[in-house]
């Protein structure tokens, strides 16, 4: 079944009779789920896009998991880090019973090859590395670091809840090379993926794992006690949110994940559909730069463009005039946070306008040269945003390459370290959760490690100093400061232009129940 073949069979005149009669007593146990975005990868490691990242939560478990207040508790692990050796010894314990899909025993050698194929490529777990003598497995049920000084971060870097999530998978599949995507999905999680109903494009399908076994305490966000009361979920890529709207009113789909804020209102107006916010924690959206190859290998380039950009008409598109919806200024850390400060905050308070842009990019040497920016058409939000940055772009006089394409094609392109005119790349319009920007270890997009940071690769040996002080800070007025210096680097080097904070509006049936906030969650939620 193709794209369009889905999308016809969910319009007026074939999907009501077919959709509607599967909602009867067996529907009531199926879940059906309007994506963000289509599923283009599906290994959480592969993949920086949060539509994998939230396919990763159903398949896969971690040995910990943040909980609504960012605190990491146990998940896989019976309980948290047994530290000895004055903090250089740290060992975690699995809970007794764990199973992979394929009916095989979790065991700490999986959870050991897990641990060291995602930290090549997260930047939390990057750190975790660096501070690492040793990572074994004592036993079947026994994980031990031997590390190089004190970590007590450990935790929170294995329950991170951004892209890269610390997922368990069987040993053999976590062997594998971070750069080559495993040829199956067999995690441990409450939902087994159905890999022979997956249609490219158009639908993905989950089951629920009768082996599963859910901790014994109320959940919150990734913690907690994972009940499943659907015993299928079905993925159904709509990209035109006007279909997706129309099959959500009449019952045809359960769940929107976000829809496009233009039809947020009418639907808040429907009878049978409620409207909430899916994250309060909110999203970030964000233009970032490949700075591995001219022009944005010059950051006095990047800067110009950084105080030409407005916030307040990036976030006008992506989250409409209500401004209950979204908050600007925004810098390079989540408000609220230790981190966050007002340092640099007044270049986005008084944009440049296009005159002065075009001034600010000649006097830094941009010379006209031709440069791409990927635009995903198929993500509304992420559509919006990139328009408005577009029209910013070509109103300062950057001769632009608008390459409006799916979100699918765009995650795999920004993985491409070739030179543009190869088949790479020079900017792209995203968003990030806001959990993960909450501090420089979560947040990957600060980093500044060159090709060894994720997609963009900047080199800014300052941000990474920084960084590491960070991990060794005594207190948080030292994190403070840390933050203020951290923000202000990265208004001078610019790794990427922050575009503004917008919480999510999430639309379902209003017979569902039990939706926990943070992100797309299959556990909990019911019908009532």
């Amino acid at each position: 079944m193709r794209r369009r073949s889905l999308l016809a069979s969910l319009g007026a005149t074939m999907a009501a009779p077919r959709l509607a009669a599967a909602q009867g007593a067996a529907g009531r146990r199926v879940l059906r789920f309007v994506p963000q975005a289509d599923l283009a990868l599906l290994d959480p490691i592969h993949s920086v896009a949060f539509v994998t990242r939230n396919h990763a939560l159903m398949v896969y478990d971690t040995l910990y998991g943040w909980d609504a207040a960012l605190k990491p508790r146990p998940q896989m692990a019976d309980g948290m880090p047994l530290v000895e050796d004055e903090g250089k010894r740290a060992t975690i314990t699995l809970r007794e019973g764990l199973k992979f899909h394929d009916g095989e025993p979790v065991r700490a050698r999986d959870c050991v090859a897990s641990i060291r194929r995602w930290a090549t490529r997260d930047a939390f777990g990057q750190a975790l590395w660096a501070a690492t003598e040793d990572l074994s497995a004592a036993d079947d049920r026994r994980i031990v670091f031997r590390l190089k000084k004190p970590f007590p971060l450990l935790p929170d870097a294995l329950a991170k809840v951004g892209t890269h999530l610390c997922a368990i998978m069987p040993e053999r599949h976590a062997s594998l090379p971070s750069s080559q995507p495993v040829p199956e999905i067999i995690g441990s999680g409450p939902f087994r993926y159905v890999a022979n109903e997956r249609v490219p494009g158009s639908r993905n399908v989950y089951e629920r794992n009768p082996d599963y076994r859910p901790r014994e305490e109320a959940p919150s966000y990734l913690a907690g006690g994972k009940a499943v009361h659907f015993d299928r979920v079905e993925w159904l890529t709509i990209p035109d949110g006007a279909t997706a709207s129309a099959a959500l009113q009449r019952g045809e789909v359960d769940w929107w994940e976000l829809p496009a804020i233009d039809l947020v209102r009418p639907l808040q107006r429907t009878r049978g559909i409620k409207v909430d916010i899916l994250d309060p924690n909110g999203s970030i959206g964000f233009l970032r730069f490949n700075c591995l190859h001219p022009p944005f290998d010059n950051p006095v380039i990047r800067r110009a463009i950084l105080r030409g950009t407005s916030q307040v008409d990036a976030m006008t598109a992506a989250a409409g005039d209500d401004r209950k919806y979204w908050h600007v200024p925004y810098g390079f850390f989540a408000p609220g946070s230790v981190m966050a400060s007002e340092e640099g905050l007044d270049a986005f308070r008084t944009p440049l306008d296009s005159a002065a842009t075009q001034r600010a990019l000649a006097e830094a040497g941009y010379k006209g040269e031709r440069v791409n920016l990927l635009a995903a058409t198929d993500f509304p939000v992420i559509n919006a945003m990139s328009e408005v940055c577009g029209d910013m772009l070509r109103r300062a006089g950057v001769n632009l390459d608008y390459v409006a394409t799916d979100w699918g094609t765009v995650t795999q392109r920004i993985l491409k370290q070739d030179p543009p005119a190869q088949g790479g790349w020079n900017m792209m319009v995203s968003w990030t959760a806001g959990s993960a920007q909450v501090n420089p270890a979560a947040n990957n997009l600060i980093r500044g490690h060159g090709r060894g940071a994720i997609f963009g690769w900047p080199t800014i040996p300052k941000l990474e100093e920084l960084r590491n002080a960070w991990f060794d800070a005594a207190d948080e007025a030292a994190q403070a400061r840390i933050g203020r210096e951290m923000q202000r680097v990265a208004f001078e080097e610019v790794p990427y232009v922050p575009l503004g904070q917008f919480f999510s509006p999430t639309a379902l049936r209003s017979d569902l129940e039990g939706m926990l906030q943070g992100v797309a969650l299959f556990y909990g939620i019911r019908r009532a």
